[in-house]
C-alpha cells in the first residue's frame, strides 16, 4: 500500500476526532527524527511515556552515553539522574511539539511524563513530585501522568488547582473513571477561586482497554462455555464505550457548564494499552471500535502502523453502542465474571507492573552512572 494511501488512514481517522498520540519516546527518536517524521507521515499529535518506555529506552543502545558520563563525573545521585534524562527527554519532545500545541489551542502537542510509581499509594509524595516534574519540565504543553488509585485521586485535584495539567492514567473501572472526572472538576473549581485562568489547564483519563480483555478471556476460557467463548475480545471495547458515555453525561451538567464558562477545557477521555494483546484479533481492533468524535488514541507503534495499513475505519463506533455495551458486562456477570473484581485486580497489577519498571529503569540508570565512572576514570 502506497504511503499517501497509508497516511489518507491515519488523517481519516483524525478527521473524526481522535487524536493520534504515540505511545512511546526515546533519544534516538528525538535525535534521530524519528518522532518527527511520524508527526508528518503518521498524523501523531502527542506522546505519552510511562517506566516501561523510559526503561526499555536507556537499555538500548548508547544514546545516553554522554549524558551518564557527564552526570556520573558530577556525582549525581541515580534518582536525580533518573529525573534529569527523562525530564530532558519530555522537555525536547514538548519543544518539538510546540507548534501543534499552539496551532491545537493546546489540546494536542502533549508529552506525558509519570510521577514514580512506587508512590501511587502516597498522595503527598505524588503531589510533591508533580510539582516537581511539572516545574523540571519547565513546557506549558507537558502534562504529568498521576495514576487513578484511590490515594492518585485527591493529587488529581491538588494538582489540577495548582495549574498543572494531568493524564489520570490506570483507569479501569467506570466508578474510579467518575471519580476522576469529579477530582478533575474539583481542581478546576479550587483553580478558579485561586484566580488560576482555567483556560491553561488541560487533562486527559487514560482508560486502559487491552488489559481487560486479557483479564477477562481468562476467566472466559475457565468458565469454557460457548457462551463465555463467544464474550471473549468485547468486554475491553464495551468497557470503554461505557466510559465515553459517562463522559458525555458529565460534562454536560449545570455544574461543567459553569466552569466552561469560565473557560475550562473538557478531560478529554484516552484510550490507552490499545495494543492487541492476543493475535487471534484484528490488530487495529481498538482503534476501529473506539472511534468518535473528542478522543485521543495513544498507540505503540506497531499499532500505529497496523493502523495506517488497513484500519478499518467506519465512522463513528461508539454512538449508538451503550445498550449493547451494558448487556455484554451484565453477561459477563451472569457468568460468574465479577467486572469489580477484575478491574481492582488490573489496577493492583498496573501499580505492581509500573513498580517492576521503574525498578529496572533505577537498576539501567545505575549501571550507566558506572560505566561513566569508569569511563572518567580512565
Amino acid at each position: 500500500m502506497s504511503e499517501n494511501t497509508n497516511a489518507d488512514r491515519l488523517a481519516e481517522l483524525s478527521a473524526n476526532g481522535v487524536s493520534i498520540w504515540l505511545d512511546d519516546l526515546s533519544r534516538g527518536r528525538l535525535t534521530g527524527g524519528g518522532l518527527a517524521e511520524l508527526m508528518r507521515t503518521r498524523h501523531v499529535v502527542g506522546v505519552t511515556t510511562n517506566p516501561t518506555i523510559f526503561a526499555g529506552a536507556l537499555a538500548k543502545g548508547s544514546d545516553y552515553d554522554a549524558q551518564m558520563a557527564t552526570l556520573a563525573e558530577a556525582g549525581t545521585s541515580v534518582d536525580d539522574a533518573v529525573l534529569t534524562v527523562t525530564t530532558d527527554d519530555v522537555r525536547d519532545a514538548a519543544d518539538l511539539f510546540a507548534d501543534v500545541y499552539r496551532a491545537t489551542g493546546g489540546q494536542d502537542g502533549r508529552v506525558s511524563i509519570e510521577v514514580d510509581p512506587r508512590l501511587a499509594r502516597d498522595t503527598d509524595r505524588t503531589i510533591e513530585q508533580a510539582r516537581l516534574l511539572w516545574s523540571t519540565v519547565d513546557r506549558p504543553n507537558a502534562m504529568v501522568k498521576i495514576p487513578a488509585t484511590q490515594e492518585g485521586l485527591p493529587a488529581i485535584t491538588k494538582a489540577i488547582s495548582e495549574g498543572i495539567s494531568v493524564n489520570v492514567t490506570l483507569i479501569f473501572s467506570l466508578d474510579r473513571y467518575h471519580a476522576v472526572a469529579n477530582a478533575y472538576l474539583d481542581g478546576l473549581e479550587l483553580a478558579q477561586r485561586a484566580g488560576i485562568d482555567l483556560g491553561t489547564i488541560r487533562s486527559v483519563a487514560s482508560f486502559f482497554v487491552s488489559r481487560v480483555d486479557s483479564e477477562i478471556d481468562k476467566r472466559l476460557d475457565a468458565v469454557g462455555t460457548d457462551e463465555a467463548k463467544a464474550l471473549k475480545g468485547k468486554a475491553g471495547i464495551a468497557n470503554a464505550r461505557l466510559a465515553f458515555e459517562a463522559y458525555e453525561e458529565i460534562f454536560s451538567t449545570p455544574r461543567w457548564a459553569a466552569l466552561a464558562e469560565a473557560g475550562a477545557h473538557p478531560q478529554r477521555p484516552l484510550w490507552a494499552s490499545t495494543g492487541v494483546k492476543d493475535p487471534a484479533y484484528p490488530d487495529t481492533m481498538y482503534v476501529d471500535e473506539l472511534v468518535v468524535d473528542g478522543v485521543v488514541n495513544t498507540m505503540p507503534e506497531k499499532t500505529l502502523e497496523a493502523a495506517a495499513d488497513h484500519a478499518n475505519l467506519r465512522g463513528d463506533t461508539v454512538h449508538g453502542t451503550y445498550a449493547d455495551a451494558r448487556a455484554l458486562l451484565d453477561q459477563l456477570e451472569r457468568l460468574g465474571v465479577s467486572y469489580a473484581e477484575v478491574t481492582d485486580l488490573l489496577e493492583d497489577e498496573g501499580v505492581v507492573k509500573f513498580e517492576q519498571s521503574w525498578a529496572e529503569l533505577v537498576e539501567t540508570v545505575a549501571a550507566a552512572l558506572a560505566r561513566g565512572k569508569q569511563a572518567v576514570a580512565k
